[in-house]
């Protein structure tokens, strides 16, 4: 890579808000900004944001990092793109309207459209296919709610006008173009996320398309996730020619980003929600136990690493729901202070299933329910709840792993914005009895996707010299009886079947 471009771009486009990122050949940060966008609740269940709030908070993330770091544009090698998975996006490509705002991972609208396409109830009838049960998490199901709902959509469907694309797709047609000249794009995790791409052979399967009646002339083209896609518009936000070259979705960037390479490593990402991910090799692994089979990544022309995935709907997104709508805290941080007041959880327990229960469950018709509540429980037992609920949801993911995989995970790395909160990882690494580590450098996710476009265009050389960037920041140790142990998850366990009943 030659000296006159010495630093890498990756936009983060999260749940909650949008980042833009500049990193050096050391992987550490030189600028950074973030602007958070709205969240539309308009039926419960439902949960939507609007596509062009994001691609417009996109480019003033971009355009503030710049400024700030007075960094020209040509100088950056490539940009690297990471986003919220399944958040579904139909638009015009002529126009470049969505037909209706974009449909959240979260949102739960179609839990009919899964259960009609089961075989006799099965909602893991296409495992074999796609690696994934039918649930309203992936973006099949909605795809086909907006063609089914949304005035004018099958119509321009049927023209070749109506496309869609995750949140990667979404952004990367903007960045290179979009109606004039985008490039129409999404890569293997992105894809993976769908219900829509064969888990084998990675191409969209034909089978699933008849099932939910989408064509493929709607959906963009699969690629690997670090390759040059296309360049951004030199009339665009940057003014300049700038290879697009990284495409993951967030947990599997995260993966990346921690240099989880080797098969048997794990990570777990705690965010607005919660996701585990284990490296299983070049071969797809069939869960037995409730979890997702998922493209891990794929680089360039080499054969794609899967992994297997365990998420939690709710999780970060606990503690903003009580900062919120109980006004127990007043800030997020708070929340460790308040849990602090009290020296255990009090028989109290908090299975946030807002969403139904993801992994290992998949029960979409679980409640949300705060069990145990005497007169002696109080807010410090309730927010102590909270932050369990977490580490209590990862065990269940952790130990569904290891049985899958046929392993022992001795440690378990960590990252995201939930491990800056001390006690949350002390409880961690004493519900699973394995050390819980933290990475120097938390934005694994960005980081991840900057890793991909870097390899792709040279920046970076290989893998050596990406784990070479990774260090060790703080680790965790057990220190709870086993005792103890199982009789706060054997809690956990009756607190789950209350919420499923």
């Amino acid at each position: 890579m030659s000296d006159d471009k010495p630093y890498i771009g990756a936009i983060d486009q999260g749940t909650t808000s949008t980042r833009f990122f500049i990193f050096d050949k050391k992987a550490d940060m030189v600028a950074m900004h973030q602007l958070e966008h709205r969240q539309f609740y308009p039926q419960p269940g439902w949960v939507e944001h609007d596509p062009i709030e994001i691609r417009d908070r996109m480019y003033e993330v971009i355009t503030h990092t710049l400024q700030k770091s007075a960094i020209n544009p040509r100088e950056l090698a490539a940009i690297g793109v990471t986003n919220q998975r399944e958040t579904t996006v139909v638009w015009n490509r002529k126009t470049g309207r969505p037909y209706y705002n974009a449909i959240v991972w979260q949102d739960t609208r179609t839990g009919d459209i899964c259960r009609d396409l089961s075989e006799n109830g099965d909602m893991w009838c296409f495992r074999d296919r796609v690696g994934l049960p039918l649930s309203t998490y992936f973006s099949g199901p909605k795809i086909k709610w907006i063609m089914d709902h949304v005035d004018g959509v099958k119509a321009d469907v049927a023209s070749g006008d109506a496309v869609f694309g995750n949140m990667d797709s979404w952004l990367i047609w903007w960045l290179t173009g979009g109606p004039e000249k985008g490039v129409f794009a999404t890569d293997v995790t992105n894809a993976g996320r769908t219900m829509l791409m064969n888990i084998n052979g990675l191409q969209w399967d034909d089978i699933m398309l008849r099932k939910m009646n989408i064509p493929a002339s709607m959906l963009p083209e699969i690629r690997s996730s670090s390759e040059i896609y296309g360049y951004t518009d030199k009339n665009g936000v940057f003014g300049a020619e700038v290879p697009v070259a990284g495409d993951l979705g967030d947990q599997q960037a995260a993966l990346f980003g921690q240099t989880c390479f080797d098969v048997g490593d794990a990570k777990n990402t705690y965010g607005t929600g919660c996701f585990l991910l284990l490296n299983t090799g070049e071969k797809p692994v069939q869960s037995n136990f409730g979890l997702l089979t998922t493209p891990a990544y794929r680089i360039g022309d080499q054969p794609a690493v899967y992994a297997l995935e365990g998420s939690i709907a709710i999780a970060g997104s606990l503690v903003q729901w009580i900062r919120d709508n109980l006004g127990i805290i007043k800030t997020s941080e708070e929340i460790e202070e308040r849990a602090r007041e009290v020296e255990d959880n009090g028989g109290v327990y908090f299975v946030p299933a807002f969403s139904g229960l993801f992994a290992p469950h998949w029960r979409g018709d679980a409640s949300g329910i705060i069990t145990g509540l005497t007169h002696y429980a109080s807010r410090g037992h309730l927010a102590r709840a909270v932050l369990e609920s977490t580490a209590f949801q990862a065990r269940e993911i952790f130990e569904a792993m290891e049985k899958d995989a046929r392993v022992r995970l001795n440690d378990l790395k960590v990252d995201g914005g939930m491990t800056r909160n001390e006690l949350l990882m002390q409880f961690q690494a004493d519900i699973l009895d394995v050390p819980v580590i933290r990475p120097k450098n938390m934005e694994t996710t960005v980081l991840g996707a900057a890793y991909a476009a870097g390899l792709a265009t040279g920046f970076w050389k290989d893998f050596s010299e990406l784990r070479r960037h990774w260090g060790k920041d703080r680790t965790w140790t057990p220190a709870m009886s086993s005792g103890k142990r199982d009789a706060l998850y054997k809690g956990w366990k009756k607190a789950i079947v209350k919420s499923c009943s």
